[in-house]
Formats: structure tokens, sequence, C-alpha cells
């Protein structure tokens, strides 16, 4: 049967049709079913001629896409008739009276609603005219469905239909506008878009995975470069791009759909891989980046930007961190033409995760930089400078202030130690942006963490001069913590201490306890400057019932407070109080404080149970890090020299200073520790090599002692406890004058020392027995500084004793004193 036989039949058959209308069925069932000959026989329906059936229709109809993609929503009826109805043949011969025949009484088999369905496409299809918006009838079994059914899966039941995207027919219009027709991968991509809109993920993922995306990419690939290509003359030799921008955004929905349906089925990984395909697919196509205005006609950018956010977060859930990291990084260094807002989100989210992730990420190997530029060299240099880039951006107006965004600065910058950074970012800030109160606190806490004290204290004395500010309880703990370290301040410490107490006692029992311990160290600190002893008794007794008191409203389980009251009972010599303390100490922290073990030490050297220190610096070593073993092995070391273990002492010092260096130059690769933790840690080096130099001065090793003096110099060649060890090498060899000249060097330095005051006085008193008032004035100012410094008691009894008109009674004073503290003086002082 020819062409021409068959529409005058199909003409016959429905007399009431447009001849326009029956020419597209008699189309559309030969688009369908594809003649194969002149006899009429033809082969099963092809999936390929679906597209090709939408843009004949619609090209011969002249009538909107709207129709035919409404005809289709409810033809899939028909169709699934020849799919399943006939799927037993596998030639039909066309008889059409028994074909319309077996056609009807099928359909007399479905559904009411499918039948209301059919009738009203019909009737849209031979009026010619399109459905109102309000009467599409979205189709509850497309061929998605159909197809997915088939095969074995099943959509999720009693889900309601949603109404017909009209996205979708904007986009098939726009297609069929350039191209004259849906190929297959399309057609497949506006189906799985309306079954992903209805909520059928599965069978979105299945209409998806229809898709062969390794065929479309190399073509989006050509169409995209050739549409950033320079617009120029186009001659008859151009070949045209085999895919319109249309479609290539059409296809990355789809992409772009399926990664999101993977997600949603808890495929992360899958999801990742799938969403990483059209970010391949663009960089490869423009290797430097969009051009402006590159996407500007179509939905692609669009479909972009939710791909370059997407992609970090699925990585994240596929617990793949170095693959997170790279999508961050891939994500702002190739030029998206995101937002500014999009892209200050994803600067954000990846600090943050930089930050608390815990992995960490090898140094950006960028594409190109200025010579001399920043390049980070970890996770925290990363994220700061993500951070500090937002912070700039914000400051010139180009997106929206995050308050988080300094929050993340200040846990940062805190940890790398770099908070007189982070004051300068408080300082710049726009007016506004911050309270005065919280720009004056905060900078008072960096101002402090930099040991600038006096500045910090300044700042929060402008506060607390304030009377609008009411609430200032954290200025006032925070300005007697920094009074109780300076010696100068102590009176207006205990004075804001007291105010927190007034305010706050029986209101907020935490508060109440940190100031009492704040009093307590402030009038502990005091008691040290008196020259009274009713006076010094009478503080020390009141800042051990403050410490007693914030011990009782806390119910002992303040580390901080149980630390501060066995030192307090240490130092007044109560020591089996003091050791309790400790032991109370040791268990709060399950034995995680280097302090509380030396502080025990320290007690247990003041009773002279040297074997039992020692066992118990031994086992805090075994309970802590190999970094913070510095201080517990020189503690080791002085138990040893208490003992008489002078060549024990020696090994131990070296094990000491193998370990700071092997620790130095760990840490000059990592660059991670705290500035104030690499001071303590070149403090700890430099002072254990004066120890050991004291040593071999002992053991009369003239020479060891030196280059342990040598190499001490090299760390700081300003340091009073170096001239002081110098001092005693010259003194031990027998020249005096050398000697006395180094102990004032060493008071030059620092006029507070006290070994050098002790030492100077010994040695004038040695050189002439006309220098005894200025060497008083040496003893009493190292009892001033110390009042338990049994060695200043000793040679102040032999000054009383030697000079003329012997003070007997104040010589044997001073001798007691001496020899009750000596019983009682550890190897290192408590504090």
């Amino acid at each position: 049967m020819g062409s021409d036989n068959g529409d005058a039949l199909w003409a016959h058959q429905m007399p009431c049709l447009d001849p326009k209308v029956s020419g597209f069925f008699v189309l559309m069932v030969w688009g369908v079913f594809g003649m194969n000959s002149p006899g009429c026989r033809f082969s099963r329906f092809d999936e390929h001629d679906f597209g090709g059936l939408v843009g004949i229709s619609s090209c011969l109809m002249n009538v909107t896409v709207e129709v035919v993609l409404n005809f289709f929503h409810g033809s899939m009826l028909i169709l699934n008739f020849f799919f399943f109805e006939l799927n037993n043949y596998d030639v039909i011969c066309l008889d059409l009276d028994a074909f319309l025949m077996k056609f009807r009484n099928w359909m007399s088999k479905q559904k009411t609603c499918a039948s209301g369905k059919l009738k009203t496409m019909l009737k849209c299809i031979f009026s010619g005219e399109q459905l109102r918006r309000d009467e599409i009838i979205p189709s509850s079994e497309s061929l998605a469905t159909r197809d997915y059914s088939a095969s074995g899966y099943s959509s999720r039941a009693g889900e309601a239909d949603i109404k017909l995207d009209t996205s979708n027919i904007e986009e098939a219009e726009s297609s069929l506008r350039e191209s004259g027709f849906l190929n297959y991968e399309e057609a497949r991509a506006l189906l799985g878009r309306l079954e992903y809109q209805k909520g059928n993920v599965e069978a979105a993922l299945h209409v998806f995975e229809g898709i062969d995306i390794a065929a479309v990419t190399s073509k989006i690939k050509i169409a995209i470069a050739k549409r950033s290509e320079i617009p120029r003359r186009h001659s008859l030799s151009d070949a045209a791009p085999p895919m319109s921008m249309h479609a290539v955004s059409l296809l990355f929905e789809a992409i772009f759909l399926k990664t999101k349906s993977l997600q949603t089925l808890g495929n992360f990984k899958e999801a990742a891989q799938s969403c990483k395909v059209i970010l391949d697919t663009v960089e490869s196509a423009l290797p430097a980046g969009l051009p402006e205005n590159f996407t500007a006609e179509c939905k692609l950018q669009e479909t972009l930007n939710k791909a370059v956010e997407l992609l970090p977060e699925l990585w994240k859930l596929a617990l793949a961190p170095q693959e997170t990291i790279l999508s961050y990084r891939r994500a702002l260094l190739y030029h998206w033409n995101l937002e500014l807002q999009t892209k200050a989100k994803i600067e954000k989210e990846f600090a943050i995760y930089l930050l608390y992730s815990g992995s960490d990420a090898s140094p950006p190997n960028l594409r190109s930089q200025i010579e001399g530029s920043f390049v980070p060299r970890n996770n925290h240099e990363e994220a700061i400078l993500l951070l500090l880039i937002l912070l700039r951006k914000f400051s010139l107006g180009q997106i929206y202030w995050d308050p988080s965004i300094l929050d993340h600065l200040s846990f940062a910058l805190s940890v790398a130690g770099e908070l007189g950074v982070l004051a300068r970012q408080v300082e710049e800030l726009p007016t506004g942006i911050m309270e005065r109160r919280e720009q004056c606190s905060t900078l008072a806490l960096c101002y402090y963490g930099e040991g600038e004290n006096m500045v910090a204290l300044n700042l929060l004395r402008n506060l607390l001069n304030d009377r609008e500010n009411h609430n200032r309880i954290f200025e006032l703990l925070l300005a007697s913590k920094i009074c109780g370290e300076n010696r100068d301040c102590l009176e207006e410490g205990i004075c804001y201490s007291r105010k927190v107490i007034s305010e706050y006692n029986g209101k907020c029992q935490e508060m109440a306890s940190v100031a009492n311990c704040l009093l307590g160290i402030s009038l502990s600190s005091q008691s040290g400057e008196i020259a009274s002893d009713s006076l010094r008794i009478t503080r020390q007794s009141e800042a051990l019932e403050a410490l007693e008191t914030a011990n009782r409203m806390t119910k002992g389980i303040d580390p901080n407070i149980v630390f501060h009251l066995s030192l307090e009972n240490a130092e007044q010599r109560k020591l089996d109080v003091a050791l309790y303390y400790a032991k109370q100490l040791l268990k709060l922290v399950a034995g995680s404080s280097v302090k509380g073990w030396i502080l025990m030490a320290r007690i247990l050297s003041a009773q002279k149970r040297y074997v039992d220190a020692v066992d118990i610096i031994n086992a805090a070593l075994d309970e802590t890090g190999k970094w913070d073993q510095g201080q517990l092995l020189r503690t080791k070391a002085k138990l040893q020299i208490a003992q008489g273990q002078l060549k024990s002492a020696i090994e131990t010092y070296t094990h000491l200073l193998a370990v700071l260096q092997v620790q130095s130059k760990s840490f000059g690769v990592q660059k991670r520790l705290l500035k104030n933790r690499v001071y303590i840690d070149r403090s700890l080096e430099m002072e254990t090599w004066h120890d050991l130099a004291d040593v071999y001065t002992r053991l009369s090793q003239w020479r060891d002692a030196e280059v342990c003096l040598l190499k001490s110099k090299v760390i700081n060649p300003h340091s009073a406890s170096r001239w002081h060890s110098t001092g005693k090498l010259y003194k031990a060899k027998g020249l005096q004058k050398e000697a006395l000249k180094s102990f004032e060097k060493a008071l030059d330095v620092d006029p507070n020392h006290v070994p050098s005051l002790i030492s100077t006085a010994i040695v004038l008193r040695e050189l002439s027995d006309q220098s005894l008032p200025i060497v008083r004035s040496f003893l009493t100012d190292a009892l001033r500084l110390d009042r338990t410094n049994p060695s200043a008691w000793y040679n102040l009894g032999l000054l009383y004793k030697a000079e003329v008109g012997a003070l007997t009674l104040e010589a044997a004073e001073c001798f007691e004193a001496a020899a009750l503290l000596q019983d009682s003086a550890p190897v290192e002082p408590f504090r």
C-alpha cells in the first residue's frame, strides 16, 4: 500500500478531520512505525523516532509545540497499545478494519479517566486549538513510568501528580525553533524532567540513564567551543554546530537532575561523578573560562551555578575530603561567571571546611600567579586567606555582611597565633558593623593575647568608665585577670573582682566563682609585695579564703581553681594540703595536665621525697605527648641534681635538647604552632643550656660549660640568666671581679633577677667588708621579690653576723628562717 493510498484510507475512516489534522495524524503514525515497503508492512516502534515525530508534526501542522507536547503526553496511552498489546509480532501487517477493531476493544478496557484524557487530547488536536492552562491534564502513566515499571521498578505509589511545567514546553519550543526536531536524548531529558518534577525520582533516574552521556558530551563541547568563538563573517564552508545552545542547556539540566536524583537516593559518589561531567565538559571546551555574557540567552548559566555549588557538597557526603577540597578550588579558580554573592558563599563554605574538617590539604597548584604573591601552605593559611578576601569584598560593598565570617576568622587567627592581624581587621571594619562594646572587648582580647597587656587594659578601662554599659561582667573579669599579672595594678584588679562578687554573689554562681578565683590570685601576688609580716599574712589568708570559696561554689570540679588552690597552699608551705589538691587536679583532668604533674613533683621534692617525685615525672612522661615533655624532663634533671646524680642529669638535659631540636625542625615545616608556644620552647631551650652549663661548672668541666653558654647566646645574647651562669663559671674559676661584672650585666638586663641580686651580694661581701650596706640592699631587694628564698635569708644572716656590733638576734632569726625554708624548698620554685 503506497503512501497516497494510506492518506486516503485514513481520511475515509475519519471524515470529520480537517485535512491538516488528518495529514498530521497520518504522518504521526508513519513517523512512529516507519513505512518499510509499498505493501504497508512496518516494523515495531523505534524509540529514536520519538523526537522526529514531534518535529515533523509541528512543522507540518503549523501549530504550537504546546499542542504537540500535550498530544504526546496524552497519547502515551495509545503508544502503549502498540508497545504492549502488539509486541508479540515481529512484523505487523496492516489490515485496517481488523486493526481498528482491536484498538477499539483495547481502549474500551481502559479506565474512564484515560478515555477522558484521550477525548480531551483529541478535541485539542481536531479543533486546532491549544488547551487552556487549567485544562492541562498530567498523565499518571507516562512513557517513562510505563518503561520504568516494565523494567521491574516502580514509582512511589499514591503520590499526587503535579501539573506540567511550562518551562518544558518553552525549552522544546526553543529547540524546535532552532533545529526543527527533538532528538532522542533531548526527548529523554524532557520526560525525565517531567518525572522529577512529579516526585518520581526513581522513574526520572531510569529515564536519564537512557541518555548516552559520552555521545552527547562530545557534541556539547563542539557547540560550546563554537559559541565562544569571536564573531566573524560566515562562509558556506563553515560547518553548523552539531547542537543548539538550547539543546546544550536541556541536556546539562538532565545531567544535573540525574545528579539530584542520585543524591536523593543516597548514591553520593555516583551523584558527584555525574555532576563532575558537567564541569569537565565545560572546562574541556573552554580551558580559559567562560566568556562574559556567554550564557545570557538560555538557562545554561543557572545550571552551571548549581552544579558548581553542589559538587563539593556531594563529595562531602561521599566522605572524600581530597575531592571536596579540589572541587572547591576548581569552583573558585576557574572562571564560571558566578555571581559575587554565590562565589562568596562558596568561599565561606570552603574556609569552614578547611578549618573544621580535620583533613590535611596539599597546597593549591595555581595555573598562574604573580611573582612574589602569597600561596597558602596549609589548611589554616588557605582558610584565613579566603576569610580575609571575604572581608575585603564586604569593605568594597560587593557582598552583604555576614557576622559568621568574623567569627570563623577569629578562630582561625587565634589558632595560628595571629591575634595582631585579627586586631587590625577589627579596627578596619566600617563604623556600625560591630557595637562599640563588642569591638573594644574583642580588641582587648587580641592585644592581651599578643602580650600587650596595658593596651588591652586601657581599652577595658574606657569601657568600664562608660556609665551606659550596664552589664560589664566580662570586661570586669578580663580587667581583673590582666591586673593580676601586673605588679603595678594588683590593687585595681582586686577592686574589679570584688565588684563582680558584690553584683553577682547569689545571682550567678559561675561568675562569682571566677571572680573569687581571680581575687585569690591577685591577693596572693600582692602578699609577696608587702614588707609587713602581719599584713602579708593577712593577705595570704584572704587569698586562700577566696580560692576556697571559689572551689566550694564549683563543688571542686573546676581544674583551674583546684590548681591555684594547690599552688597557694604550697607557697604557704602547707604541703600536705597542697599535695591533696594536686592529686584532685590530676583526677579531674585524667592525668592530662602537664602543670599538674610538675606541681605534684615539686611538692614531693619540697617534702624531700625525691624518689617519689621522679616516679611522678616518669608517669607523666608516659601520659603526655612527645612535644609536651620538655618541662617534665627539665624537672626530672633537677631532681637528679638534688640527689647528686649529675651524670644522669646531663643525660636527661641532652635528651631534652634533642627533643627540642627535632620539635623545632618539625614545626618549622608545618608552621602551625602558636607564636607564644614557639617563644616558650626557645626560652626552655635557652634555660636548659644554662642548667647544663651550671652542671659542668660544678664538675669543673670549664670548656663544656663555655660551649653551653655560647649555644644559649645564639638564642638570646641579652639574657639575665645567661650572664648569671657566666658569673658562676668565673666565680668557680676564682675570677671574682669578672664574676661581679657578669652579675652586674645580668642586673642591667633584669633588675629584679633574684639569683643575680643574691650572687652580687655574695661576691661584694667576699671582696670587701666596706661594702656591707650595699650588700644588705641587694639582699633586702631579693627578699622583697622572693620572701621564701632560703639563700637570701642565709646570706643576710651572715651579713648581720659580720657587722660591727653584731646583730646576733637578727642573724639568728635569719638563719632560722633559712633553715625552715630550706627544709621545705622545692627543686624549682612553685610558680
